[in-house]
């Protein structure tokens, strides 16, 4: 035990047969741990071997260890260490980066021990490990690695699993001092190399493609070195300060359900786990691993492409647990066979992965479509060894400020982004330092995964994928600042008082809480200092507009920033999406004379669903529909029967929607649709499709047509949103070769997305002439 206690009490006639295996890095300790057994084991001579058991790609030098470890099956072997505590360490965690130079104090070299123990002898801690017999550390042997070269006393692979043995019965010891956030793997390597599953992998490839083991071998020894990851405390504190260095503007706790906090230490407890975090700003990744850090957690292990491991930077991260991939290595057996059985030992090992399941930042806020590689190269080794109940957590990080948008909105309307350099890496840091609010962390469900699909089952992959992000849009819950720039830009151009914010968002989080749709602390509790304070930060940021000199505050978002507030408003688009279906097909069918009116609903519904298909995550259509209905039962419990009755009925519903959202939600994208369709329906006969032309061109086009006010906001103006446009165009087989039909099917589609616009900004005006009729708020400010 940490105290110097055995885990095992050793029994007084056990007492004479014991091996004391020493792990000591010199020797300093080696003589304060042979003193402790001196003082312990009584007036006989004890046995003992001395060695450092370091975690490297040579063999441990066991000659002494491999002598002594014969004697009755019984004989207890008992490994000892030495734990240099730091004073104060404890409090916060304050290692300095000048440890880098002069080595971990938790490591200290022979010198500086000596040092140590004239200061304060109190500081080296005796560290007991569980002790085990050698009958039973030769059964674990022959489980876990089949065999080997035999277990007998003679046996130097049985004697380097004892000391490998030894060193993990210390590092559990060890934690119970330190905390189960430096739970690090050790020895992966030769847990490999003398793995059964491993070798009988090596033994088929061999066989496949006539190349002898042996050869195989040697061609995985350095690839175990390239992809297998290193991390050690000293690393895994000075990366925890580095994260709280990014998050320097922001508040300094995070803000998690301790519930949900709960069910995820028990996640990463019980099973193989990966955690897959939403991906909207540089630093979002590193809000699992500073959370795991701070609540004492077991380490991350990230992944990283093989070009960033290079030089200083490259040894950091994989001493802190980042594993770096190559880009391709489809024909590189293995390659593959490595990586896959290392990440299989992960998980195996209760070692939990962390992703960005979207693979790249999102630049217009709502969630990107997953990419599957590392899931797949998981679900691959979970397969191949048969590693079972594996749990994909979804993670969100949502932030008051996201100092990215700025970037993102400039790349989207075409402005040239700043390139990533060192001077670039400044001042982005040097930005992380203004206030930014608050950051909030919640948890989805884990899709658990009991037996992993076959490598070719893509269609089971993307079910898995499709559950993670649909659950992580789940949880993603309503900010002061999303609801804020949803209703803004629901106004724009008009501003809105005091009062009518705060009546909107009274209104719009009613409308969530009776939904069961999270809200950050602010908006759930009604504080109303906390909501200043955010929108005094976002005031601050430029994001928000304030005008105090008339009668009342007004608040509103200028043009020019409506690219970044759309961002915000896009995080949380897909809670109203539903609603603005609804509102939109009541509208039309309001304006139209549509004779069955349940029937025209049902079929506006379906074509709204594809028009919108590239942006938003649908359930199957049936799900998706019983969801509608929902939503209708909420808006008025007779729907059915008021939607039969026709015009009159229609109004009631549309009355019972306020305050209409519909119009936030949908209208950039169908104003950018518009764009690329008017390009497109403007083509000559036989023109072909030249995307990187049509989409250079509507950027210049969707900035002519803002000037002129065809859309309505510069939010409407991005290549992604384009891109999208595009995408629906060529699944509607409207971009091949331009002919007549497909010509005035192009003007159709133009016409009708002009139409909704249209409409859109009809619920506008709505929305505008709804805002003198919100409730009164006092005095009150926001």
């Amino acid at each position: 035990m940490a105290d110097g206690t055995p885990r095992n009490p050793i029994a007084a006639e056990q007492a004479a047969d014991r091996l004391y295996i020493i792990d000591a890095r010199n020797g300093v300790e080696r003589r304060l741990l042979l003193d402790w057994i001196h003082a312990t084991s009584g007036d006989d001579e004890p046995a003992w071997a001395s060695l450092d058991i370091e975690d490297g790609d040579h063999a441990l030098p066991v000659d002494v260890l491999q002598a002594r470890l014969g004697g009755a099956s019984s004989r207890l072997v008992v490994p000892l260490r030495v734990a240099w505590r730091i004073p104060g360490f404890d409090k916060d965690r304050a290692l300095k980066f000048r440890h880098l130079i002069f080595g971990d104090p938790r490591h200290p070299g022979p010198l500086r021990a000596r040092a140590i123990l004239i200061r304060d002898r109190r500081r080296a801690q005796i560290l007991v490990g569980e002790a085990a017999t050698l009958d039973a550390l030769r059964t674990r042997f022959c489980a876990q690695t089949g065999g080997g070269d035999g277990a007998g006393e003679g046996s130097p692979e049985f004697a380097r699993f004892v000391a490998r043995q030894a060193a993990l019965a210390l590092d559990v010891a060890e934690r119970g001092i330190r905390g189960t956030r430096y739970k690090v793997p050790r020895f992966v390597a030769d847990g490999l190399r003398t793995s059964p599953k491993f070798r009988a992998a090596l033994a088929d490839l061999a066989e496949a493609t006539g190349r002898p083991v042996a050869d195989l071998y040697r061609e995985a020894r350095p690839l175990m070195k390239e992809v297998i990851a290193r991390p050690s405390a000293l690393f895994l504190d000075l990366r925890a300060r580095l994260d709280r260095m990014m998050f320097g503007g922001y508040a300094p706790e995070m803000e998690i359900d301790a519930a949900e906090l709960a069910k995820l230490r028990n996640i990463l407890r019980e099973h193989p786990t990966a955690i897959l975090f939403t991906h909207k700003t540089y630093i979002d990744g590193a809000t699992p691993s500073r959370l795991t850090y701070e609540k004492d957690m077991p380490m991350l292990h990230s992944f990283g492409g093989a070009n960033l491991d290079f030089a200083v930077m490259g040894e950091f991260f994989r001493r802190s647990g980042m594993i770096f991939i190559r880009r391709s290595f489809q024909d590189q057996a293995v390659y593959k066979l490595v990586l896959r059985h290392y990440i299989a030992w992960l998980l195996a090992k209760r070692f939990p992965l962390s992703w960005a399941f979207e693979g790249t930042r999102s630049r217009l806020g709502k969630l990107m479509p997953p990419k599957y590689g590392l899931m797949k190269y998981v679900l691959d080794a979970a397969h191949a060894t048969g590693t079972r109940g594996v749990h994909f957590v979804p993670f969100v990080t949502s932030f008051d400020l996201i100092r990215d948008v700025e970037e993102y909105a400039a790349e989207q309307t075409g402005r040239n982004k700043k390139p990533e350099s060192l001077s670039w890496f400044i001042g982005y840091m040097k930005s992380l330092k203004e206030p930014s609010g608050r950051i909030r962390l919640d948890i989805g469900e884990p899709v658990v995964i009991e037996d992993a699909p076959g490598p070719d089952d893509r269609r089971a992959l993307e079910q898995i994928a499709f559950a993670v992000a649909v659950e992580a849009n789940r949880v993603t819950p309503l900010t002061v600042t999303s609801v804020m720039c949803l209703i803004l830009l629901g106004m724009a151009p008009r501003g809105a008082t005091s009062a009518e914010l705060l009546g909107a968002i009274g209104a719009v989080t009613d409308w969530a809480r009776a939904r069961g749709i999270r809200l950050s602390k602010e908006l759930e509790g009604g504080d109303d200092g906390a909501l200043s304070a955010t929108v005094d930060t976002l005031v601050a940021s430029g994001l928000l507009a304030r005008y105090e000199a008339g009668r009342e505050t007004i608040y509103s978002i200028d043009p020019a920033k409506h690219p970044m507030a759309s961002y915000y408003r896009n995080i949380i688009a897909h809670h109203f999406l539903d609603r603005a279906m609804i509102e939109l097909a009541l509208v039309e069918l309001r304006d139209a004379d549509s004779g069955d009116a349940t029937t025209a609903f049902w079929a506006r519904i379906d074509r709204l669903r594809d028009l919108f298909k590239f942006e938003f995550f649908y359930p199957p259509r049936g799900e998706h529909l019983a969801a509608i209905e929902a939503e209708l039962s909420r808006i008025d419990p007779v729907w059915d029967r008021r939607l039969a009755s026709g015009d009159r009925g229609i109004a009631q519903l549309l009355r019972r929607c306020q305050p209409v959202v519909g119009h936030a939600i949908l209208l950039p994208f169908a104003e950018a649709y518009s764009v690329v369709a008017e390009q497109l329906a403007r083509a000559n006969p036989g023109d072909m499709v030249d995307e990187t032309a049509l989409l250079d061109a509507a950027l210049v086009e969707g900035r002519q047509a803002y000037l002129l006010r065809r859309i309505s906001s510069e939010a409407a103006i991005g290549k992604l949103l384009f891109a999208n446009g595009l995408s629906l165009i060529r699944h509607m087989g409207l971009a091949e070769e331009a002919t007549p039909d497909t010509l005035a099917a192009r003007r159709a589609l133009l016409m009708e997305l002009r139409g909704l616009a249209n409409i859109m900004e009809t619920m506008r005006l709505s929305t505008v002439a709804l805002a003198d009729r919100l409730p009164e708020v006092g005095n009150e400010r926001v």
